[in-house]
């Protein structure tokens, strides 16, 4: 999962959707119909595929954009700012990081933020019904992380969202969330798209403080640490993005570490 090292995203955003004459509601959620999904993957011409190419060089590279959410406040407190921590995994279900991360959560009674890649859930059902039993929340990331593909039309973006959105009913029926993360972040993603998933009903959300696992390979549990603890400074309200994608060992030796921090600045634990 590509992200540009030291980047901090637009603070989230919500959404809601006037559907086009191809589309058909469920649940609240504006969906394509699957023939359509289809259709949309073998019509991608040479310019939607060539703006895919720049959109994937662009993201690693891109300029920081600073704006954290607005402080929490506790009118107990007489409105003195509340600090807040929500730690946001990116890229599972996985055997190598999932259940690790969901032990340390459990034994430290935090709730956590899973955006999750859908056709990484087949084989892992019983992680992610973990992941709702234990009382986290889940959001969609993405049906397969294929950026050309992604973001080659409106259409396309739309149905990635829905296969991802049947793979977790498919474990978890009732599931009703509207929550949803861009691959690499909705930085530099066009405004048509984004307007999609905006008028389509998901609340999309960026993070404004990162680990900087996906782009530091190598680097160990503590040099990700300093990269979460930097990053967060100033922030009364911080998303951190973190992953649980195949083989963030050093993620999960840092999370103890970021969760004596965060509790230790005063920070209370919450989910997106």
């Amino acid at each position: 999962n590509i992200r540009p090292r030291g980047r901090t995203p637009p603070a989230a955003r919500s959404f809601h959707y006037t559907t086009a004459a191809s589309v058909r509601q469920a649940r609240g959620i504006i969906r394509i119909p699957e023939n359509e999904c289809r259709r949309a993957g073998q019509t991608t011409d040479m310019k939607t595929s060539l703006f895919a190419v720049l959109l994937a060089l662009f993201i690693p590279f891109s300029p920081a954009c600073v704006r954290a959410p607005a402080p929490r406040v506790l009118p107990e407190h007489g409105g003195a700012p509340q600090k807040t921590v929500c730690f946001t995994f990116d890229d599972g279900p996985t055997d190598s990081t999932t259940p690790y991360v969901l032990d340390e959560l459990a034994k430290e009674g935090i709730k956590a933020t899973f955006f999750v890649i859908g056709r990484q859930i087949a084989g892992r059902e019983e992680t992610l019904r973990r992941t709702f039993d234990e009382g986290h929340t889940v959001g969609i990331h993405t049906y397969t992380h294929e950026y050309a593909k992604i973001y080659a039309s409106e259409k396309s973006l739309l149905c990635d969202i829905g296969k991802c959105l049947d793979a977790i009913r498919a474990v978890e029926p009732a599931f009703d969330g509207k929550l949803y993360r861009y691959p690499g972040g909705s930085f530099g993603v066009r405004e048509n798209l984004r307007k999609a998933v905006r008028d389509a009903g998901w609340e999309a959300h960026d993070w404004n403080a990162s680990a900087e696992d996906a782009v530091s390979p190598g680097a160990d549990a503590r040099t990700l640490f300093k990269n979460a603890v930097d990053s967060a400074k100033g922030k009364d309200d911080v998303v951190l993005l973190l992953h649980d994608g195949v083989g963030y060992k050093e993620t999960v030796k840092a999370l103890p570490l970021l969760i004596d921090y965060f509790r230790s600045e005063g920070y209370s634990f919450r989910t997106l």
